[in-house]
């Protein structure tokens, strides 16, 4: 039987809950990595797909990352969507542009053949297919830092989703990795 696609928010936050400063800039991410890199590699062999916001991706290339795409192996072997409101020209052969509802984009792209899906962020499209129903994982690297102000994990709306725990994991930088499912309002936590 085929194991359904899964789409998985896998980020790091700070410990007061923003992916990002007011402007986007994330060199607080900056540190020493240990050894596996927190478990990226793997996570990274286990996608062929990633998700982004617009501004995530336009912060991205503001940060000369668009060379570093392929060097981060977001080669040939991956399908990269932007959302985005307007209808833009991808500038790589990987990137394609979105502009359509959440659900049935997240419906179709489940029922292709492939493996896991990555959700890079930001605040905003992880909120719009959260409130679609649309992200089954979260990965969250807390990273022990305080920043006082930023781009929340999940743009603010009124909603109230429960979190199952899979797994925690304590690196001895004081990074902790919390891996949850998503589940439906007033669902049981099995």
């Amino acid at each position: 039987m085929k194991t359904p696609r899964k789409i998985i928010v896998h980020i790091a936050t700070s410990a007061d809950g923003f992916i990002a400063r007011p402007d986007g800039n994330v060199a607080w991410l900056d540190r020493p990595r240990p050894k596996g890199n927190y478990g990226y590699s793997a996570f990274f062999k286990s996608v062929d797909t990633i998700l982004w916001g617009y501004k995530t991706y336009a912060k991205g290339i503001e940060m000369g990352m668009e060379k570093g795409f392929k060097a981060a192996g977001f080669g040939p072997k991956i399908k990269n969507y932007v959302f985005s409101r307007r209808p833009r020209e991808a500038p790589l052969p990987t990137f394609e542009f979105v502009n359509e509802p959440v659900k049935p984009f997240a419906q179709r792209l489940r029922a292709q053949p492939g493996k896991n899906i990555w959700m890079m962020g930001g605040g905003e499209i992880i909120a719009s297919f959260l409130d679609q129903g649309e992200i089954d994982e979260f990965r969250i690297h807390l990273i022990p830092i305080l920043i006082g102000e930023g781009i929340p994990l999940i743009h603010p709306r009124h909603r109230t989703i429960r979190l199952k725990l899979l797994a925690a994991k304590a690196f001895p930088d004081g990074v902790v990795h919390l891996h949850y499912r998503t589940t439906l309002l007033n669902a049981p936590l099995l």
